[in-house]
């Protein structure tokens, strides 16, 4: 953790989280804008080729922090090898009722209900097309996209559809959000029957996005960490089946037995941060068993420090992803992560 961020932290803890997630992307859009940003957290080079597509280095922002794309380029300044914003609906909504979002610092965890709230795929859209980062083609930009809370879990398929329709030509990858225990029976769509119907049509659109814009987007599905054996080894076999260009794991925990003893321990909502670290590994560790190495695989959950960045490499991960371990430890982390990844 850097010094300024040591001091920045209980400024910024000492608001409501929501709150603080405002003041400190005002600040971050400042800091960019100024140019110190670059200097300060300069990209650090380390090359890794995953998906199709040629990373910077293998250390990429989660989605959720920057959900409309609004601050693409402050946060690639930050030294991430890419990018991923998001989730994103087709048409607007506003979330679950305040409040939604809970820090737990005895754990360095945070529990969020916040149900994808987002302006919609469209205002995305646009906030993409005004960013250098994106236009310039030199940086990986991850779109991850969701269904609306108002849309039925049987229809599902089809706001995934609308939203990669509309994304395809702006994305670098799309990540399929089915694992957010947020949104009320989403992650009823990762087992059997639904699963399968989704990554069918999901396919079939892909190729058919290929030859209409003559580029191929990779299509990356992101699950939970919540999965027994034989659940990982149905999905590995649907990714596998269906040629889908990687895996995320992990999503959020509904576990709560590390922090059930500490306030907002018992909150409703997904379990991010250090509580998360080693479940979200060894469901990474399964399924890198599972797909034995013909699916790439993107680590996340629980990162706080290189050696757990470089732990998620030795699980099988070929690029991981942080969002909590920045809001505990700075944008130091994301060189800290760098640097602990094996050549």
């Amino acid at each position: 953790m850097s010094i300024g961020y040591r001091l920045a932290r209980p400024l910024l803890f000492g608001l409501q989280p929501e709150s603080a997630h405002h003041v400190t992307f005002r600040g971050l859009q400042l800091a960019h804008a100024s140019g110190l940003l670059g200097r300060l957290y300069p990209t650090v080079a380390r090359p890794v080729s995953c998906m199709g597509l040629d990373f910077a280095n293998p250390v990429g922002l989660a989605a959720g922090l920057d959900k409309n794309g609004e601050y693409i380029d402050a946060l690639a300044a930050l030294g991430f090898g890419f990018i991923e914003i998001g989730t994103v609906t087709p048409r607007p909504q506003t979330g679950n009722p305040l409040p939604r979002l809970f820090r737990l610092p005895q754990a360095q965890a945070i529990i969020n209900r916040m149900g994808f709230n987002n302006l919609g795929v469209d205002a995305l859209i646009e906030n993409v097309k005004k960013s250098s980062y994106a236009r310039s083609g030199k940086g990986i930009l991850g779109i991850n996209i969701g269904k609306n809370a108002t849309t039925p879990v049987e229809d599902a398929a089809a706001d995934y559809l609308a939203c990669l329709d509309k994304v395809y030509p702006y994305a670098s990858y799309v990540t399929v959000n089915i694992s957010s225990p947020n949104t009320q029976g989403l992650r009823s769509l990762q087992t059997g029957d639904a699963l399968t119907t989704l990554l069918d049509q999901l396919k079939q659109r892909q190729q058919q996005l290929a030859v209409r814009y003559q580029k191929q987007v990779p299509l990356v599905l992101k699950v939970a960490p919540d999965l027994d054996e034989a659940d990982v080894q149905f999905i590995a076999r649907q990714l596998l089946d269906f040629e889908i260009d990687g895996l995320i794991t992990t999503n959020t925990t509904l576990e709560r037995a590390a922090v059930r003893h500490l306030p907002h321990g018992d909150e409703a909502g997904g379990l991010s941060g250090a509580p998360v670290f080693d479940l979200s590994t060894r469901v990474l560790a399964q399924f890198a068993e599972a797909l034995g190495g013909r699916i790439p695989l993107i680590g996340v959950g629980g990162i706080l420090n290189g050696a757990q960045a470089q732990a998620k490499q030795a699980a099988g991960a070929s690029l991981c992803q942080i969002y909590s371990g920045l809001i505990y430890e700075g944008p130091a982390l994301v060189t800290d992560c760098v640097r602990a990844w094996q050549h």
